[in-house]
């Protein structure tokens, strides 16, 4: 799909997802998450979730459709409006997604929401080139997750097997209510921290300039974005279930972050090696300048993985406060770093704004998470850095054969580089740490 349609499709689409992720952080899965970690809850309080899902939900389709002409006024793009229109059904979805989500993560049953996420991932992909082939443009970008949100909402709900009428009685909600609102208040910042690129870049760029960003931020984005979320909401569920059991979490925390760390690494620094050719091969020359974005932002990108996997283990220990005064910092550290970038090298700079803040960011919310979830930096360091060691190898081994094989075609260029990379990180662990691949593998056959 993105080498049919254009980058400048990609900047408009990155200016109406701004008001989507604002919105979409108050959609009410915070309270969805209370009702999780509240072993005790019964049919009333689904019902009563189910019931305040649908009260915001409305109303931010309502806030949406009737913001939309001033955000496009805002950039300067009337078509804007429109789009954000049309978008605004994704939010009537949201009630019956989270209601099936709350019920199966309940119940520790994984494998039917996989089941569901992989057969609305289907769809949204057969929509998305259908849009595309057909000459949609842009409208491909809108059609495609509203196709994917429909289906996933009544997914969850047949896998769920929960039929229930909605309760607006609202009393005897306070904790669930008071658990919602301080983690959307750190969703709130979490959204500052994250959008403000856009928010900062689509008055500066062109749109062109900023779907070329948009675009590389979304592949070096892809096992942070994709991948560590559901295994999030697994972790989330589990942390609950041994909340009272400080070294369960810990130890729990520690082995989320040994296999997710060992599966980030290789595929950031992997990327950030084989940009140019990996873009040449898989979207096309007219994609070929976003290449030195996508180099930056993948060195970015460890990072951000590493500070997502806090949260889900403060909250489900009663602690949200912790994801909220993170966020918070990233909402001061972030936009500032952006603002700079842009001003001094455009997208480029953006992307340098990630790999400068996200550092600073993750290490001292790691300060504040660590003691709470109950394991030490040291034991975080050495968590880490075998994954860190054995990229930073396949990285200088994929460089070092680059430049003998950089006059070969690009899909040739490619293989070769992925192939030497790949025998470069497992030969490092081989060597040097083979207990991950050991624990790798029996994770593996216990899923």
């Amino acid at each position: 799909m993105i080498r049919i349609l254009s980058p400048e499709d990609y900047g408009l689409f990155a200016m109406t997802s701004v008001v989507l992720v604002l919105l979409g952080l108050v959609n009410g899965y915070g309270f969805a998450n209370a009702v999780i970690a509240d072993r005790d809850g019964g049919d009333g309080q689904l019902r009563q979730l189910f019931g305040l899902l649908i009260v915001i939900n409305v109303a931010l389709a309502a806030v949406q459709f009737s913001a939309a002409p001033f955000v496009a006024d805002y950039y300067g793009q009337p078509r804007v409006a429109d789009l954000l229109r049309v978008q605004a059904l994704i939010y009537l979805t949201n009630p019956f997604l989270a209601l099936g989500y709350t019920v199966l993560s309940r119940q520790m049953d994984f494998r039917r929401q996989a089941q569901v996420n992989m057969a609305s991932a289907f769809i949204s992909a057969v929509a998305a080139l259908a849009g595309a082939l057909a000459g949609l443009g842009v409208w491909t970008l809108i059609v495609a997750p509203l196709a994917g949100f429909v289906s996933r909402a009544a997914g969850m709900l047949i896998a769920a097997r929960v039929f229930i009428w909605p309760s607006f009685d609202f009393r005897g909600s306070k904790a669930l209510a008071s658990y919602g609102s301080v983690a959307m208040i750190g969703q709130l910042f979490w959204f500052i921290q994250t959008q403000a690129d856009i928010v900062i870049a689509g008055r500066a760029l062109p749109a062109h300039e900023l779907g070329l960003y948009t675009t590389s931020l979304f592949l070096a984005q892809l096992f942070v974005n994709k991948v560590v979320p559901p295994l999030n909401e697994v972790a989330f569920s589990a942390y609950a279930k041994v909340q009272d059991d400080p070294a369960a979490v810990s130890e729990g925390f520690l082995k989320s972050v040994r296999v997710i760390m060992l599966l980030a690494v290789p595929f950031c620094l992997g990327l950030a090696s084989v940009a140019e050719p990996a873009l040449h091969v898989m979207l096309g020359e007219k994609w070929l300048p976003a290449a030195p974005i996508v180099e930056v932002l993948a060195l970015a990108m460890p990072f951000m993985t590493l500070h997502v996997l806090f949260a889900p283990a403060t909250s489900a220990v009663g602690r949200p406060g912790i994801a909220t005064r993170s966020a918070i910092l990233g909402a001061a550290i972030m936009p500032l770093a952006f603002w700079l970038g842009v001003s001094a090298d455009g997208g480029r700079g953006i992307a340098w704004g990630w790999l400068i803040g996200y550092p600073v960011l993750t290490f001292v919310s790691a300060l504040g998470a660590l003691p709470v979830i109950g394991v030490k930096m040291a034991q975080l360091g050495r968590a880490v850095l075998p994954p860190v060691m054995a990229g930073a190898a396949m990285a200088m081994a994929v460089l070092a054969l680059d430049r003998v094989v950089a006059d070969l075609s690009p899909l040739p260029r490619l293989v070769l580089l992925v192939a030497a990379g790949g025998a470069a990180y497992g030969l490092w662990l081989l060597a040097f740490a083979r207990d991950r691949l050991l624990e790798l593998r029996m994770l593996a056959k216990r899923g």
